[in-house]
């Protein structure tokens, strides 16, 4: 399996953060795990850096109960940015939110994968395997 570029990890709660990204670099699946904590962050990060051609990431993994900008909004807000590839970058839901209304939002603003958290090796790989097939 190739590496990935980078992998953006959107989620407010540092400790998951922390973990996930271990988890990430021990399997050394990627060149570059970046982390945002809330969607704002994350689109200026996107807008900052892809549009340089630096670390654009391949796969974000999003939460989606978040302060400032949720998940929802990132969505919208990805959709209307202007970089390079945006049709290449996999956004998949990681959350623990089994809201029914959550799943069906999703599922209204496009065809996101829905994984819970934790995060595990197992979802992972198989995440990474929809982007590298």
């Amino acid at each position: 399996m190739a590496k990935l570029n980078c992998i953006l990890l959107i989620d407010d709660d540092s400790i998951t953060n922390f973990i996930n990204e271990r988890l990430i670099r021990k399997l050394n699946v990627t060149n570059g795990v970046k982390v945002a904590m809330n969607g704002e962050e994350a689109i200026q990060y996107i807008e900052g850096l892809c549009e340089k051609g630096e670390l654009c990431p391949e796969l974000i993994l999003l939460d989606i109960n978040m302060p400032v900008m949720n998940g929802f909004e990132f969505i919208r807000a990805f959709e209307n940015l202007n970089i390079k590839n945006k049709d290449k970058v996999k956004i998949i839901i990681l959350t623990t939110s089994k809201n029914i209304k959550d799943v069906e939002l999703l599922k209204s603003l496009g065809n996101f994968e829905f994984i819970n958290k934790p995060l595990t090796e197992e979802k992972l790989f198989n995440c990474l395997s929809k982007i590298t097939a």
